[in-house]
C-alpha cells in the first residue's frame, strides 16, 4: 500500500445541470456545481463542511463518503452553486409569480401597509425557488467523489516524497550508528591504559612490573568504566527501531501514529547515547542522530 500524506488540495465542477422540474417551463435555469476538499494534518480525522442551504442535507452522505477514504487529517469540504442563467439571472417561472402575487394579497389583506413586491425583490425570491436548484445530491456525491479522488492522488504524491526524506535520514542514522560502534572498545583501552598509568605514578614506579592487586584495580576501574559507557544496548535498539520503520514505509497504509512512536523511541534512545558520551566523537554523533530524528519527527507527523 502506498504511504498517504495528511496534506493536500482538491476541487472539482460539474458543467451546467438545468432544473429537474419544469424544465421546459424555465430552460435557463441552469447552474454550475463546485467543491473543494482541503486537507492538513491533525492526530484524528476532524471533517468540518461549509455548505450552501440547498446542500446542507446531504451533508451526511457526503462525511460517509470522505470516512470510507480518510483516517485521520483535519479536512474541510467547501462547496458552492453558481448561477449560469443567461445574464446571470434566473427567469421567474409563471407559476412562481403566480404564487408570489397570492401570497402578497394575503399578506395585504393582514397587514394593509405592507409595501407590494419590487421587481428586486421577486429576483430575489426566485434565486430561492427550490425549481431552479432542483436536487443536487446526485451532482454533489459525484463531484465530491472525483475531488476526493485528487486529493486522495494529491496525498499520495506527497507521501511517496516525505517516504523518500525518511528513507534518506534513515541511511544516514545506519551509518551514525555504524561508526559509534567501533569507539566503545576503543574508549575503554584508552580508559585501561591511563588508569594503569595512574597507579604507576601514585606507586612512584616508573618503569617497574606493578603489584598484581594494583593491576587487578586498574582492571576493575576499567571494567566499572566500560559498563558505565557501554551504548552496545542502545545501538541495537537504534538499529531494531531503523529496521521496523523501513519495514512501515514499505507497508504503507495507516502508519502514522506507529511511526510517531517509534521516533520517540529513536529520540530516547539518541539522548541515553549522548548521556554516556566519554568522547568528542561520541558526543558529535549523538547530536547529529538528534538532528536527524528531529527532521523525522517533522515529516511523520503529516503521515496519515
Amino acid at each position: 500500500m502506498p504511504v498517504y500524506s495528511m496534506t493536500g488540495y482538491a476541487s472539482g465542477q460539474n458543467g451546467p445541470v438545468g432544473s429537474h422540474s419544469e424544465a421546459e417551463a424555465r430552460p435557463s435555469a441552469a447552474g454550475r456545481l463546485g467543491v473543494e476538499i482541503r486537507s492538513v494534518n491533525s492526530r484524528f480525522l476532524d471533517l468540518t463542511f461549509k455548505l450552501p442551504e440547498e446542500l446542507r442535507q446531504h451533508e451526511t452522505a457526503l462525511r460517509e463518503l470522505l470516512t470510507g477514504k480518510l483516517k485521520r487529517g483535519k479536512v474541510e469540504v467547501r462547496a458552492a452553486i453558481e448561477n449560469t442563467a443567461q445574464g446571470g439571472i434566473a427567469e421567474p417561472s409563471v407559476k412562481l409569480l403566480q404564487r408570489l402575487n397570492g401570497v402578497q394579497d394575503g399578506i395585504k389583506a393582514w397587514l394593509p401597509g405592507a409595501r407590494e413586491l419590487s421587481v428586486a425583490d421577486v429576483l430575489r425570491l426566485a434565486g430561492g425557488d427550490g425549481t431552479t436548484r432542483g436536487d443536487w445530491g446526485s451532482d454533489l456525491l459525484d463531484v465530491a467523489g472525483k475531488a476526493l479522488e485528487a486529493l486522495m492522488s494529491a496525498r499520495q504524491r506527497e507521501g511517496a516524497r516525505l517516504a523518500k526524506m525518511l528513507e534518506a535520514h534513515l541511511a544516514q542514522l545506519r551509518t551514525l550508528v555504524e561508526q559509534a560502534g567501533p569507539l566503545i572498545p576503543q574508549l575503554v583501552e584508552q580508559q585501561r591504559a591511563r588508569f594503569l598509568e595512574r597507579w604507576q605514578e601514585a606507586m612512584g614506579l616508573t618503569g617497574g612490573t606493578l603489584p598484581e592487586a594494583a593491576q587487578d584495580r586498574a582492571l576493575n576501574e576499567a571494567t566499572a568504566f566500560a559498563i558505565r559507557i557501554d551504548v552496545a544496548e542502545e545501538l541495537t535498539r537504534l538499529n531494531s527501531h531503523l529496521d521496523e520503520i523501513e519495514r512501515l514505509l514499505k507497508k504503507g497504509g495507516e502508519i502514522g501514529k506507529r511511526l510517531d512512536f517509534l521516533i520517540q523511541e529513536l529520540h530516547r534512545e539518541a539522548n541515553t547515547l549522548g548521556s554516556k558520551s566519554a568522547a568528542l566523537e561520541l558526543t558529535r554523533i549523538g547530536v547529529d542522530m538528534k538532528v536527524l530524528i528531529e527532521q523525522m519527527r517533522e515529516q511523520v507527523q503529516n503521515i496519515e
